[in-house]
């Protein structure tokens, strides 16, 4: 009954971006399956999985999602919007404080 209790979590590893290129040509290679390079590298098959597809969509080989850029770009853009979305709540505060104050 000891296999019952919960799983330990894995703990976070730093991986460079040296590290997962080497992982997906080792994949596209197609010497061996996806899950049998993550079972040798102590890596989860999700993530070589989603390695190897951004790899592909960098590489335009696949076109179903963004590339890194891409989402580099977005997660800028949401940061500005968030930014200018604040800005403007503060300008709406600050013209109802003084509306109030003229009166």
């Amino acid at each position: 009954m000891e296999s019952m209790g919960k799983k330990r979590p894995r703990p976070r590893r730093m991986i460079t971006p040296e590290f997962k290129a080497e992982i997906v040509e080792l994949c596209q290679r197609g010497d061996r399956a996806v899950g049998q390079v993550a079972k040798d590298f102590d890596l989860t098959e999700t993530a070589v999985r989603q390695w190897v597809r951004q790899a592909e969509l960098d590489a335009g080989t696949r076109s179903d999602g963004l590339t890194s850029d891409e989402r580099t770009e977005l997660a800028r853009l949401r940061s500005e919007n968030r930014r200018l979305q604040q800005d403007v709540d503060i300008l709406k505060r600050a013209t109802a404080f003084f509306a109030r104050e003229t009166r």
